[in-house]
């Protein structure tokens, strides 16, 4: 349904203690031409269960309707010898299919093998200092202990699950900023992503600092310190997975129309051009991507975190580059990504959001560095079906024909319809205006547009 927007719209004071019914009569009436149209389009995609309703309205602030994604399954990815189906909620056509074509492809080739090379995560209290910085050092000397002493009772439970506070670093930031430095820590977080623990443990460490400071027999200068702010980083250099697909080259044997010697040469060229073209690498790492948030947002985690970070990691060595990379040496084809994936399997949604619980379900309940590993053969399984359609067929010949049922869908096509018009397009390209034209012919209206050409 298209509904009408009113341009005349009006600043609300207090609006998030309206009641939820409050919200949406202020939303409607404010806003569309057409309210109880609105209305009732916002009712629609509530639940009809209340509790599950009132869990979804304390997800965030100011909830009026549920926004819907597809929940799709990937089946047969063969990660370390375990054999998976990969739950991904996502609304971009063939992505799913592209996933379980790749993972079908890689089942008869020894499949995934994962590795976990790091688990580390950091987190800053940024600060500005006026004072001299042998005094400050001295000082860190002393807040060392302290930071561990006053945190004691946050990473109590973290510590017991072998995890919490690994180090912690004084950073002299002054040659980018003037009077900036920085306390680092490193903290391992278990099964937890751990933002909430980090950021707590950081607020007590300024608190330890202010403290101390104002309690010295210093100058006035050297009891300047500024906190700024005390916040975890998103970029996660030190939290990494690795996973690779490797076999013969002659085991690429899958088109009939590319030898398997020049699929890999293709391929490979393919890697290399998103390695030193920015260009191209930006398209390259979003296919990786369409795999890895369909899979991120299935289980409940943070995908804004983790496109971050793997854009990040993308640009360490200062040019923007591919996250996997690819070689065919002595006969064997290689491929591989690693990037930093900071996940969580307990705590935020986890335990809270019936299809989260049912995706870690499906998955068998993994802790945080299975999580990684498969994530991160979601990605490399995109990737490559994107590639491997690139450097034979195409790109776009899968991908029209997924986005086919999206237009029949705009045009709501009876079953029918949908029949003769997906058999029609078996062999052609399925561009919106041809699709248009079919569906006119069928129904026997004049079509739209008249600059709209109908294909033979």
């Amino acid at each position: 349904m298209q509904l009408e927007t009113n341009v005349m719209k009006k600043p609300i004071k207090g609006f998030s203690k309206l009641s939820k019914e409050g919200k949406i009569e202020w939303l409607v009436n404010e806003h569309f031409e057409k309210p109880e149209a609105a209305r009732a389009l916002l009712e629609e995609y509530w639940h009809t269960d209340e509790k599950k309703q009132q869990l979804h309205d304390d997800f965030i602030e100011n909830t009026v309707t549920n926004y819907f994604l597809p929940f799709g399954v990937a089946p047969n990815f063969l990660i370390n010898d375990e054999l998976y189906t990969l739950p991904m909620a996502i609304e971009e056509s063939s992505v799913v299919a592209a996933a379980s074509k790749a993972a079908g492809f890689w089942l008869k080739r020894g499949g995934f093998k994962t590795e976990i090379v790091s688990t580390t995560k950091i987190g800053h209290v940024h600060f500005n200092y006026y004072g001299s910085v042998e005094t400050l050092k001295t000082m860190f000397e002393a807040w060392k202990p302290m930071f561990f002493e006053e945190t004691e009772e946050l990473t109590a439970n973290m510590r017991a699950r072998g995890g919490g506070i690994l180090s912690v670093e004084l950073k002299d930031k002054t040659d980018v900023l003037e009077n900036y430095f920085q306390i680092e820590a490193r903290f391992e977080t278990c099964d937890s992503m751990g933002a909430n623990f980090i950021n707590s443990c950081l607020e007590q460490f300024a608190q330890v600092m202010r403290a101390d400071v104002m309690s010295r027999d210093i100058s006035e200068e050297d009891k300047n310190l500024q906190v700024v702010m005390c916040i975890l980083s998103n970029y996660t250099p030190e939290c990494v997975v690795r996973a690779e697909v490797s076999c013969k080259v002659e085991e690429l044997n899958d088109d009939k129309d590319v030898t398997p010697e020049e699929f890999a040469t293709k391929f490979k060229r393919a890697v290399r051009i998103a390695e030193v073209e920015p260009y191209r690498a930006t398209t390259h790492n979003k296919g990786i991507m369409n795999g890895i948030d369909a899979v991120i947002i299935a289980t409940g985690n943070d995908f804004r975190a983790i496109e971050a970070a793997s854009h990040t990691y993308a640009s360490r060595n200062g040019q923007y580059t591919s996250l996997t990379h690819c070689t065919v040496e002595d006969g064997i084809f290689r491929f591989w990504i690693e990037i930093p994936l900071a996940l969580g399997t307990v705590g935020g949604l986890t335990k809270l959001h019936p299809m989260v619980k049912l995706a870690h379900e499906l998955l068998g309940h993994p802790n945080s560095e299975t999580l990684m590993g498969i994530v991160a053969a979601s990605g490399l399984a995109q990737n490559f079906g994107a590639l491997r359609a690139l450097v034979t067929t195409g790109i776009q010949k899968g991908h029209m024909k997924m986005h086919l049922f999206n237009i029949l869908n705009q045009l709501e096509a009876t079953t029918e319809e949908r029949d003769a018009i997906v058999a029609h397009f078996t062999d052609k390209v399925p561009h919106h205006n041809l699709v248009v034209a079919k569906f006119c012919e069928l129904r026997g209206i004049p079509v739209p547009r008249s600059d709209v050409k109908k294909d033979s």
